[in-house]
């Protein structure tokens, strides 16, 4: 090898990757990290983008928009999916942006031929299982709201065009993903920002992933999933939320056994509603 080459950047696996949700709280995490995978990271959000990185495409669209979402996919490798509302609320935003959106999004990825779609789903998919339990992605989906049950149509959908069309989707069942746990629920639930991108980057790259469905956690010490399904990506949680334990118990130093929201994995979102 010459010094010249040693030198050189290494290559980037793709030339242009999609980044849907690029303006929200994960969006922003991956937006500068997903642009090491790529020549070009076109970015969308229905929210303010900013100014675009000199590697970088801005290409606002509303996801209920079909014609905008299939001029959103021309030309892209793959599609790392966060878009959509990403907390419990009401149907009807719900099932414009994450139901209608992610059927036009497949729609698209089809009609373009895109290969290979990573889809932010969610814990809350299964969040009506107890805390006492160990839930595997081949359980049934106990999904805990509107939000959980649009993240079950998602990965209802992508398993078909898959199935159909070949298009190869891993689910990723996030858990809590932030700076640090926030309370107890969250010693179980959490998922480290580098942790996030090693899981994204590992669906990118890995070379067969087929249709997979796995969850989004660091290698905590409270356990509620399990993700051996996820060996054949090659990810391997590095971080864990043991060394925020005693600040979240300190917060939150009695739990009621009978509450809901400590009894259920979904957390305060098995209480949520109805939304008359």
């Amino acid at each position: 090898m010459t010094a010249a080459a040693s030198l050189a950047p290494p290559a980037r696996p793709f030339q242009r990757l999609l980044l849907t949700g690029a303006a929200g709280g994960l969006g922003r995490v991956l937006r500068p990290r997903l642009a090491r995978q790529c020549v070009t990271l076109r970015v969308s959000d229905v929210a303010e983008l900013g100014s675009a990185a000199a590697s970088e495409e801005l290409v606002p669209a509303r996801l209920e928009d079909n014609s905008a979402v299939l001029e959103l996919l021309a030309g892209v490798d793959a599609v790392v999916h966060l878009g959509g509302v990403s907390v419990e609320g009401p149907f009807e935003p719900i099932l414009q942006a994450n139901i209608v959106g992610v059927h036009n999004l497949y729609e698209a990825a089809r009609r373009h031929r895109v290969r290979r779609i990573v889809f932010a789903s969610s814990n809350h998919v299964t969040g009506f299982y107890r805390q006492d339990e160990v839930v595997s992605p081949r359980e049934p989906m106990r999904p805990d709201g509107n939000y959980g049950i649009s993240k079950a149509f998602g990965e209802l959908l992508s398993r078909f065009y898959f199935d159909r069309y070949g298009i190869e989707t891993v689910c990723l069942r996030i858990g809590s993903s932030f700076p640090e746990p926030k309370d107890r629920r969250m010693l179980a639930t959490w998922l480290s920002y580098d942790d996030l991108e090693r899981l994204v980057v590992a669906s990118l790259t890995a070379p067969v992933v087929g249709h997979s469905v796995v969850y989004g956690m660091s290698d905590n010490a409270t356990i509620w999933w399990d993700n051996t399904s996820a060996a054949h990506l090659g990810y391997r949680a590095q971080d864990s939320s043991e060394p925020f334990r005693a600040a979240a118990e300190a917060r939150q130093p009695h739990l009621d056994p009978t509450d809901p929201a400590v009894r259920f994995q979904g957390g305060a979102f098995v209480t949520r509603g109805p939304y008359e």
